[in-house]
């Protein structure tokens, strides 16, 4: 929706990227999907090792030149089929195939981490080649100066339904310095005023221990999915600094005080981008769709 309403800054690069730490989702790409959107605004994986983009290199043998002329070729095909069909998604294709030949020549240079300085590795705690959290969380920044619409970051390995407490610290530390450096980082460039960073996960986890049952046998303490209540911070683009809204009770189990749904949510990141969320819309099988739907209210409170 980001994308759809605000367009991209960069024609060398995809308005919304994701990079992933860990497993691949269970969710597969639909994580970042475009849903019922033209999957020209679909988000586009790269990857931290290895090719950032699969098969966007060219085959053995194939000069860049040719591989131009094939690409051409393609489009002038597609463009036809787009002119008798009207099909959007002919389009996207077109778009796709051009935006994959100009990053040929623009990801090499966005994905060398290495040439950044040493304290910046330090601060990040990066190690150039490998699949970490803090080496994506550089290229976010990286991505960000270059007019990247939108960068997601996802982070595999929270699920602690057992295991808790050797998994939680470990995760903890892979993920604590870089998170506070990106922020760190945005600030002392002058970025982070326009710029908004979430933290959040889709749910969060039960205030009280789960233990796993093997065979009847009760071991090794973990956390349950918890949707009642749970917590998520921002900073930066337009968000007060310090500031908190809503209360859970005692137990941290449900909401007590000043509830904030996702479409309450969804309501203020679009008004931080300049979007406001009842006019931002798509038309989908006959009617007129919101990210919000009919619902959802700005969150005022936390504006700067």
């Amino acid at each position: 929706w980001v994308t759809y309403g605000l367009g991209s800054e960069n024609d060398n690069l995809p308005g919304f990227v994701v990079l992933i730490t860990g497993n691949v989702l269970g969710a597969g790409n639909s994580a970042w999907g475009s849903g019922f959107l033209p999957t020209i605004y679909q988000g586009v994986e790269f990857r931290s090792q290895g090719d950032p983009v699969l098969f966007l290199s060219n085959p053995r043998g194939v000069a860049p030149s040719s591989r131009e002329r094939v690409v051409q070729a393609v489009n002038q095909l597609n463009e036809v089929a787009l002119a008798n069909l009207g099909d959007p998604e002919i389009a996207t294709r077109i778009g796709q195939y051009e935006m994959a030949f100009r990053m040929q020549e623009s990801l090499p240079e966005l994905m060398s981490i290495e040439d950044e300085p040493e304290y910046i590795h330090t601060l990040y705690g990066t190690e150039p080649g490998k699949a970490k959290f803090a080496n994506n969380c550089l290229l976010a920044r990286r991505l960000v100066e270059r007019g990247v619409r939108f960068v997601q970051l996802f982070d595999q390995g929270w699920d602690h339904h057992n295991s808790l407490y050797k998994s939680l610290p470990n995760k903890c530390q892979q993920v604590d310095q870089p998170i506070a450096a990106l922020i760190q980082d945005l600030r002392q460039r002058g970025l982070l005023d326009e710029t908004l960073v979430v933290w959040s996960a889709e749910f969060g986890r039960t205030p009280m221990a789960q233990a796993e049952n093997a065979r009847g046998k009760m071991t090794s303490f973990g956390r349950d999915h918890q949707k009642d209540a749970y917590t998520i911070w921002l900073a930066g683009g337009g968000v007060k600094r310090g500031y908190s809204v809503g209360k859970t009770d005692e137990l941290g189990l449900s909401v007590a005080e000043r509830p904030v749904h996702v479409y309450d949510l969804n309501a203020t990141l679009l008004h931080l981008l300049g979007l406001d969320h009842e006019r931002l819309t798509f038309r989908f099988q006959g009617r007129q769709y919101r990210l919000t739907d009919i619902h959802g209210d700005i969150v005022r409170d936390i504006l700067a």
